[in-house]
């Protein structure tokens, strides 16, 4: 399926003359950046939003100031399993379901630290702590309902490591880390995707490109450092006859999360990685991390993806 959309859209864009009143969606990680942004323009186009947040306060004062204080906000630390399960309790006994979960929270490449739970910090907060909240919540999606989860380019730098998730064997590096957890939300999609889909609910992961905000503040705190890293990317992509890197603003990166969310055919996207607004081609041979377009194999592996279900659940203790 062709798509008018592109790298440059944004939220609205993809949005226009799209009318969202009675939907409802559960958005996470809305006190910054890309989660106040989706809520925002979910909001715009007529949708009930619920936004789950650490800080609550921070939370509704930043969708405040973007004017998406219709949005309801419910406490979540995906760093900690016993505050993921509450989330999901609470949502669980109001009852209302949702058409569409957009798990949009997450960190990137800190130091070396654990959830409450034990888990790596990554690994336990982008992957796991989304693994036990979507499917504690699996009750509350309609048939036709979607589930979006956002990856990164950053999978190209890992493959998940079943047999040593929390670097207990292995030399911590944070980019490293940053790149097991987002394949593991690849293949967290897939799984997901296959288990449902004939209920109709589907899943789908999402890049949403590279945007300066607060996710970057362990990798980039030093001054300079973001700036840095576009220009390594840069001799990475000439050296391949690529185009240089560009920043996306956070109105273009919150468009593919609603593009695969409200727009795209389910079978389109169910099951897959899209960026840019469109289904990423897999790659092939040998693939450079240049922030280029594509997904590597190991993230849409079958296999990978019912081991790293079988992982978690074995992890979290709990079966889905």
């Amino acid at each position: 399926m062709t798509t008018p959309f592109n790298a440059k859209s944004s939220a609205d864009d993809v949005l226009a003359g799209i009318d969202l009143t009675g939907k409802r969606v559960l958005v996470t990680g809305v006190s910054a950046g890309l989660g106040v942004e989706t809520a925002r323009a979910l909001v715009a186009h007529g949708a009930r939003v619920t936004g789950a947040a650490r800080d609550l306060e921070k939370a509704s004062r930043a969708l405040a100031r973007s004017g998406a204080e219709t949005v309801s906000v419910i406490a979540l630390d995906l760093a900690s399993l016993t505050s993921v399960r509450t989330c999901a309790d609470a949502l669980l006994a109001d009852g209302r379901a949702f058409d569409l979960v957009i798990c949009n929270a997450g960190v990137m490449a800190p130091p070396l630290g654990h959830t409450e739970d034990g888990f790596e910090t990554q690994f336990g907060t982008n992957h796991l702590g989304h693994f036990v909240l979507v499917n504690r919540i699996v009750p509350l999606l309609y048939s036709g309902g979607r589930v979006v989860n956002l990856s990164s380019a950053g999978h190209r730098y890992s493959d998940v490591d079943l047999d040593d998730p929390n670097f207990e064997r292995t030399p911590y590096d944070p980019w490293m880390g940053y790149g097991r957890s987002k394949t593991a939300n690849i293949l967290f999609s897939l799984e997901f995707d296959r288990r449902h889909k004939a209920q109709g609910v589907r899943a789908t992961a999402v890049h949403p490109g590279g945007i300066a905000t607060e996710l970057g503040r362990h990798a980039f705190a030093e001054p300079g450092a973001l700036q840095k890293r576009v220009d390594e990317l840069n001799v990475e992509r000439a050296a391949i006859g690529a185009p240089p890197f560009e920043m996306k603003s956070v109105p273009q990166g919150a468009a593919t999360s609603v593009w695969a969310g409200v727009v795209a055919s389910a079978d389109e996207v169910g099951g897959r990685y899209c960026e840019d607004c469109r289904v990423s081609p897999l790659l092939t041979g040998e693939p450079s991390n240049a922030m280029t377009e594509g997904v590597r194999a190991y993230a849409l592996d079958p296999e990978r993806a019912a081991a790293l279900w079988a992982k978690s659940e074995e992890l979290v203790g709990e079966r889905f």
